[in-house]
């Protein structure tokens, strides 16, 4: 399925300039018909999948308990 400009700011929550500006820096494929650009959506799947990993794997990095103070003295 392909998007719009407008339909891919609405679906990343981005605004259609920043999807202009990605599209130019070419890290977001698209393709001119003549008169607009059409965005892939399927390629966003596998970007939106890896963030809710890493998102999962802070939660549960912040969500681990602090380990005990060890008194350890400096014996010099």
């Amino acid at each position: 399925m392909y998007l719009t400009m407008k339909e891919t700011a609405e679906y990343l929550s981005i605004t259609e300039t920043q999807v202009e500006k990605l599209i130019r820096e070419k890290k977001i494929r698209a393709v001119f018909d003549g008169e607009n650009y059409l965005i892939y959506k399927e390629q966003f799947n596998t970007h939106m999948k890896q963030l809710e990993k890493y998102r999962a794997l802070v939660e549960e990095i912040m969500n681990e308990p602090i380990p005990e103070d060890r008194d350890i003295k400096d014996e010099d």
